[in-house]
């Protein structure tokens, strides 16, 4: 195998403490500046145009994937303003799901029409092999032109790093910027977890203990529905953080050391996911439901619990008010908790953009100041929140500033776990769905991530 350039998994604490604090860090990026010509042959350095005033008649293509209501309220907000402001220009907004974008995106982004600035999901499937298609360009210019490198810290800019041949993440030129912090929890009922006699649960133990007592209840232990796919990498992903700890979790995404993901911790995860489904926690048909089916199921009070995203919070805090909460798992007591989470996708320029510099500076209002304080006001997590983002106490918005915080700051924040191979998205989910459709012993299931896994690391 060939040698491998070293990662630096520990950058998510700081990144992710700058989050939660909206204090930025001073530590200097290990990662080189633009390489002018070596990824698409677009231009990538010279003067950058900041006033799209100035650009005359543009109608500017942006593919996201902002379908989630808070998510999605504060895009059309943003779009409509920016309109407002450069009325030459025309959004034409192209919105898909996570799981229809990974689908459609490349395609997309190689035909005779590309859009000009896509949402990009960071790691190797996605941003890497569209780097190495030569299908975005850096952004460089453009984090140096708005402010970008300075008002986030380097080590969240890393994350949306390549190098030109898209074969080394986290280093290289910089192939986008993301509006949003986001982290896996679990969102619960507070009314029938009170009726159930049970308090919030802070580990895995205690998790379990809360669902097999709503499960004899009666009650269905936990909404989910995994036709979307991605629904299954997140339980499994907070199920294997717990179970395996953080550091073998960080050596297998970002292949350092020699963890396996046929290792004890790995197979004792989808042991538990396995188990879970034998015993009726998932529900039945899950494979078949959507995401937002089981999110609308527990926001009708069907469920007691719901193992999602914080990008949720704009679904059912309107529905549920102030009887949904949101807490994350800890491995014992008195531990601090660990789960999946980092950055929102992020916002990219594409190489063939007839606009790239109008492309930057929308992408700018998304993250700027005002960008950040919209995607609060309407119910998400900004990527540095401000300094004025303080949620009704009470709220599900509290508990997830609260949760993020205690995530982040005690070095709790864990890659997604997509992000390890060109196709680990595709070998994980379907392994996934199997494993909790009885089709995959938990062995066979950690087989097969591994032989990925493997594959990946020998053709280095």
């Amino acid at each position: 195998m060939a040698e491998r350039t070293p990662r630096h998994p520990r950058r998510r604490l700081i990144a992710a403490a700058a989050l939660a604090t909206g204090v930025l860090t001073g530590v200097a990026a290990c990662s080189p500046g633009p390489s002018d010509g070596s990824a698409t042959g677009a231009k990538t350095s010279g003067p950058v145009a900041t006033d799209p005033a100035k650009a005359g008649k543009v109608t500017l293509t942006v593919w996201d994937q902002n379908t989630d209501p808070g998510a999605n309220a504060s895009t059309e907000a943003l779009n409509k303003a920016f309109m407002a402001k450069y009325p030459n220009v025309t959004i034409k907004r192209v919105s898909r799901s996570f799981a229809d974008l990974k689908t459609t995106l490349k395609l997309a982004l190689s035909s005779a029409n590309p859009p000009d600035v896509v949402q990009a999901n960071q790691g190797y499937p996605d941003m890497g092999a569209f780097v190495k298609a030569k299908l975005l360009q850096p952004v460089d210019r453009y984090a140096k032109a708005y402010g970008w490198d300075t008002a986030f810290p380097s080590q969240l800019l890393d994350l949306n790093r390549f190098t030109p041949d898209g074969k080394t993440w986290e280093t290289g030129n910089l192939y986008g910027v993301s509006q949003t912090g986001e982290i896996i929890g679990v969102y619960y009922n507070k009314a029938k977890l009170k009726s159930l006699g049970l308090p919030v649960p802070t580990t895995l133990t205690g998790f379990e203990t809360a669902l097999a007592k709503a499960k004899a209840s009666g009650l269905q232990p936990l909404s989910y529905g995994d036709a979307d796919k991605s629904p299954g990498i997140h339980v499994f992903g907070v199920i294997q953080a717990l179970a395996a700890g953080k550091s073998e979790v960080r050596k297998l995404v970002f292949d350092e050391g020699d963890a396996k993901w046929t290792d004890s911790g790995t197979l004792k995860a989808a042991t538990t996911l396995r188990r879970w489904a034998d015993k009726g926690y998932l529900g039945s048909g899950f494979n078949g439901k959507s995401k937002d089916q089981a999110v609308a199921s527990f926001g009708q009070g069907k469920s007691l619990f719901l193992l999602e995203g914080t990008w949720q919070s704009a679904v059912l805090a309107p529905k549920m008010k102030k009887n949904v909460g949101f807490t994350a798992l800890g491995p014992a007591a008195g531990q601090p908790p660990l789960t999946q989470g980092g950055e929102g996708l992020a916002w990219s320029v594409t190489s063939k953009s007839k606009h790239p510099d109008v492309a930057g500076a929308y992408i700018d209002f998304l993250v700027n100041k005002n960008g950040m304080k919209a995607a609060a006001t309407h119910g998400n997590l900004p990527a540095l929140p401000p300094a004025d983002h303080k949620p009704t106490p009470g709220t599900v918005d509290a508990d997830i500033l609260t949760r993020w915080k205690a995530v982040s700051e005690k070095d709790g924040l864990l890659p997604y776990l997509d992000y390890t191979t060109p196709t680990f998205y595709d070998t994980l989910t379907a392994a996934v769905q199997e494993l909790t459709a009885g089709h995959l012993t938990p062995k066979a299931f950690t087989s097969r991530l591994q032989s990925d896994y493997s594959s990946f690391q020998n053709s280095r």
